[in-house]
């Protein structure tokens, strides 16, 4: 699909979100739980929805953050919750629902010093840290929407073990916060919680603590990153949060490590009217999009490594002088071969880990360091235990998001970790004397160069429920693209769980098919070793395979 005519320019200023309205539908709109569209409905990455939809209002934000009350009483958990945000329009007001119903029933919570937000990966390392360090379990909140457009919210729930929520724990939550919103009557009661208190009251609450959460974030890097090495080598760095939550923290980084680091934009505008326009003509904060980093990408020749994160800081974009922004599948690839040969404190039996619609580069690249690979579903939660109990030393997915072990092999963060990944493009450069883009050519050269696209195809509720529950056996084809299929999945390698969809292996490339959570379309991830020609009669032909594997769906 071609881009939009007006991607990697700044949005005209009618087109610019409207942030007092969006406040605004924020409080006076509320949901009717008879619309689905308008009930509590976790993905993989928490609850999103809009307040002009009345998808993300102040009864949904109220709701969950009860049935996270609930939920951690009975898990036991007795340390505190921390709460971060990003800066979206929607995530101030719905920081302030949060604190006002977990101070309504008198959890102890902690917000940054300042209320200044909190990116994801520092609210994980908090989590961990305060087990580590006093012994006791916490757990946290984060309102964020990640990168979509300015005029989303979101919030998730990270338990104990510092990572996303499995489905398990969110399931119960989003049932229970539907219960809620049944009972208070929906449109009736847009402030319902059964305990709350208001804003004020809150805030003096003696159970709200304010502390500085981003310093010991930002002072432990050091023992998962060589840093020392990046300020010896005077490695030039630009990053550009993209209006989001890592600004504090980067400029922390930047004095505590001597960095010759720049900060290029340091707008906070929750309208984003900065952001040049994504592929589609829509703001989006992704950072691994060439279009949203036009801005970065116009300064890639001032810096040696640059970087940008979005808003809630959990992924990542690398731009270097000659490569430009690289792919983020390209990325991983570079970071775990440099990881692992680089990390002597890590043990041999350590395992890596990739979701299943990640390059198969990766796997070339593991299998030549004599490692083994655990390819799990979409999703970062799967990789949570592993980073947690030290079984894998990487976790990390093709849409930008990895964490990795600390340098001697214990856990660092259990989400994903935007600001750690830009962090270790500068630690590469600075060892190496190479940087990402160049050592990712020389990895293509040794190993193949791929081609890899992900589109998306019509298909009708009834094909995407087909499409999640195929068996194996659906699939008759023994070639595609000219090739001997040597595999046809419905559960992952990694870890037998189900794929929600199927993939589809052959010696020089693979395909994955998943139906979309939000739309009557169906997702094809497709990688090739043979070229673009080659990736063009794989995807024609993944095609034609999920079709007849639908049958009279």
């Amino acid at each position: 699909m071609p881009a939009h005519p007006d991607a990697g320019r700044p949005a005209a200023p009618e087109r610019r979100a409207h942030v007092p309205r969006l406040v605004a539908d924020y409080y006076t709109h509320a949901p009717d739980v008879a619309d689905p569209r308008q009930r509590v409905a976790f993905g993989t990455s928490g609850h999103r929805g809009r307040a002009a939809e009345a998808s993300f209002n102040d009864a949904h934000v109220a709701a969950i953050v009860e049935a996270i009350v609930e939920h951690r009483r009975a898990a036991g958990v007795p340390g505190p919750l921390f709460l971060g945000a990003d800066t979206h329009a929607l995530s101030e007001p719905a920081f302030r629902t949060a604190l006002e119903v977990l101070a309504g029933h008198g959890v102890d919570v902690v917000v940054e010093r300042d209320l200044e937000p909190l990116p994801t990966p520092v609210v994980s390392h908090a989590i961990l840290r305060h087990a580590a360090t006093r012994g006791e379990l916490a757990d946290g909140i984060v309102i964020t929407p990640s990168h979509n457009p300015p005029q989303d919210g979101g919030i998730k729930y990270n338990p104990p073990h510092g990572g996303p929520a499995g489905s398990d724990v969110t399931g119960a939550i989003e049932r229970r916060a539907n219960e809620m919103l049944a009972d208070r009557g929906g449109a009736d009661a847009p402030r319902g919680a059964d305990a709350r208190v208001g804003w004020r009251t809150a805030l003096a609450a003696a159970t709200t603590h304010r502390r500085d959460v981003v310093g010991p974030y930002v002072d432990d890097l050091r023992s998962a990153l060589d840093l020392e090495a990046v300020r010896a080598a005077g490695v030039r760095l630009g990053v550009d949060p993209m209006g989001g939550a890592s600004l504090a923290t980067w400029d922390r980084v930047a004095d505590t490590y001597a960095l010759d680091l720049v900060v290029v934009d340091r707008t906070i505008d929750a309208s984003f009217a900065f952001m040049p326009l994504d592929h589609d003509g829509k703001v989006r904060m992704d950072c691994s999009s060439p279009y949203a980093m036009a801005n970065l990408l116009r300064l890639r020749d001032r810096f040696d490594v640059a970087f940008g994160n979005d808003p809630d800081a959990d992924r990542h974009g690398i731009v270097v002088p000659g490569t430009g922004l690289l792919d983020p599948n390209a990325y991983l690839a570079v970071a775990i071969d440099y990881l692992l040969g680089h990390r002597e404190g890590w043990s041999p039996d350590l395992a890596v880990g990739k979701t299943l619609v990640s390059s198969a580069l990766i796997d070339r690249v593991v299998a030549r360091a004599g490692r083994r690979l655990e390819e799990v579903p979409v999703g970062f939660k799967w990789f949570v235990d592993g980073l947690h109990a030290g079984r894998i030393a990487f976790g990390g997915e093709e849409s930008a998001g990895a964490s990795f072990l600390r340098r001697d092999g214990r856990v660092w963060t259990t989400d994903k970790d935007g600001i750690l990944l830009a962090l270790l493009a500068a630690e590469m450069t600075a060892v190496t004397g190479d940087d990402p883009g160049k050592r990712h050519a020389a990895l293509t050269a040794d190993l193949g160069a791929t081609a890899y696209r992900r589109v998306d195809a019509p298909a009708t509720p009834e094909q995407k429920r087909a499409l999640a529950n195929l068996s194996p056996e659906a699939v008759t084809a023994t070639e595609l693209a000219g090739d001997r299929v040597t595999a046809v999945l419905t559960r992952a390698p990694g870890n037998d769980a189900p794929i929600g969809g199927l993939k589809v292996v052959t010696e020089r490339g693979w395909f994955a098919a998943r139906p979309s959570g939000t739309e009557d379309v169906y997702k094809i991830y497709a990688e090739s070793f043979g070229g673009e020609a080659h990736l063009e009669r794989l995807i024609a032909e993944a095609r034609e395979l999920v079709s007849r594997a639908f049958g009279g769906a």
